[in-house]
C-alpha cells in the first residue's frame, strides 16, 4: 500500500466520506483513515431526519454505500486511528501506531463523541446497560424501564425509538423545556410511554451485574428510581486530541477555520462536527466536506 498521497483524510464519517469521494472525482489520491467502523454517529440512527438524498434506507446504509463508491473510485482505506500530525518541507506526516504517510494536504473529518455525564457506575455499566444506541440495543430492554438524559433533538429521537419496546422511558432533562424540533416534541408529548422529567439530573448508575436503577436529584432532593437502561444524549464534543498544539480551537475544543475552511495551519482543513460552527445536520456536514474538497483541488492542480 502507497504511503504517500495528494490529501489524507481523517474520519470515515459522512463528512470524511464525502471529502474523500469528492476528491478522487477532481482527480487527487485520498486516503481515509479511521480508528472505529466506517459511518461515525450515524450509525446509531435508523432513521435520519432531515435525511439527505440516497439516504433514506437509514445511516448504516448510506455510510455502506459511501464507502464502497470511494472504494470503486480509488480511495484508500486505512483502519487505524491517527496519533499525531507533524509538517516539515511544505508536506505532512500522518502517525499512526504502524507507521507513517505523507500527505500535501490534510482534511480533518474526524467528528465528535457523545458527551458523557461522568457519574459513577457509567463506565462501569457500560454494555451492562448504558448504551449509546436506541436502535441497536432497544429491543434488549423489551417492556422494560428505562431511562434516556437530554433535551435536544437526538434525546428526543431516542425517546421515541425506545417507547416502541419499553414499558416506560423517563426524560430526564436537567432545564425547564425541551430544545428539540417542535415536532419531536409533539410526538413525545403524544406518547403514554415517555414520562419528561424536567429540573432533573442523574447522580449515579446502580446495579450488580447490570443496571437496575438510577439515583436522580430534583428540587425535592435525591431518590432512586427503578432503571434497566440509561441513554445518555447531551451534546458532544470533538475527536482531535491529535492535531498539532497551532491548530486553533474554540474554548469547548472545536477546531475554528476561516471561511474557505482552512485551519490556522496552512494546508489543514476541517469539515463537518469537529468543526466550530457547523451545523447540526448531515447536509452541513456533507456541504463542507466538498467546500473543502473544492478548495483544495484548486490549491493543488
Amino acid at each position: 500500500m502507497s504511503t504517500s498521497f495528494d490529501v489524507i483524510v481523517i474520519g470515515e464519517g459522512i463528512a470524511g466520506l464525502t471529502a474523500a469521494g469528492a476528491l478522487a472525482r477532481h482527480g487527487l489520491n485520498a486516503a481515509t483513515f479511521e480508528q472505529q467502523i466506517f459511518g461515525g454517529l450515524v450509525l446509531n440512527v435508523n432513521e435520519l431526519h432531515p435525511a439527505p438524498a440516497g439516504a433514506e434506507a437509514g445511516g448504516a446504509a448510506f455510510a455502506a454505500e459511501m464507502t464502497q463508491a470511494n472504494a470503486d473510485a480509488g480511495v484508500t482505506s486505512v483502519q487505524e486511528p491517527v496519533t499525531a500530525i507533524s509538517a516539515s518541507n511544505g508536506k505532512f506526516t500522518v502517525t499512526t501506531g504502524s507507521g507513517s504517510y505523507v500527505a500535501r494536504q490534510i482534511v480533518v473529518a474526524s467528528g465528535a463523541r457523545l458527551k458523557t455525564l461522568g457519574i459513577p457506575g457509567e463506565a462501569e455499566f457500560e454494555g451492562r446497560g448504558v448504551s449509546k444506541c436506541a436502535d441497536c440495543d432497544g429491543p434488549m430492554f423489551q417492556n422494560e424501564t428505562v431511562a434516556v438524559v437530554g433535551g435536544g433533538d437526538s434525546a428526543l429521537q431516542e425517546a421515541l425509538v425506545l417507547s416502541q419496546y419499553c414499558a416506560k422511558v423517563h426524560l430526564i432533562h436537567r432545564g425547564s423545556a425541551f430544545s428539540a424540533q417542535p415536532h419531536f416534541i409533539e410526538q413525545v408529548k403524544a406518547s403514554d410511554k415517555i414520562v419528561p422529567c424536567f429540573g432533573t439530573t442523574v447522580e449515579a448508575a446502580l446495579g450488580g451485574q447490570m443496571v437496575e436503577k438510577l439515583r436522580i436529584r430534583t428540587a425535592a432532593g435525591s431518590e432512586e428510581i427503578p432503571c434497566a437502561g440509561l441513554f445518555v444524549y447531551i451534546g458532544l464534543e470533538p475527536n482531535n486530541a491529535f492535531l498539532p498544539a497551532d491548530v486553533q480551537r474554540n474554548a469547548n475544543g472545536f477546531i475554528t477555520t476561516g471561511d474557505a475552511l482552512e485551519t490556522s495551519v496552512g494546508g489543514i482543513w476541517a469539515a463537518g462536527a469537529v468543526r466550530a460552527g457547523c451545523g447540526g445536520s448531515l447536509d452541513d456536514a456533507m456541504a463542507d466536506a466538498t467546500r473543502v474538497a473544492d478548495a483544495i483541488a484548486v490549491r493543488l492542480k
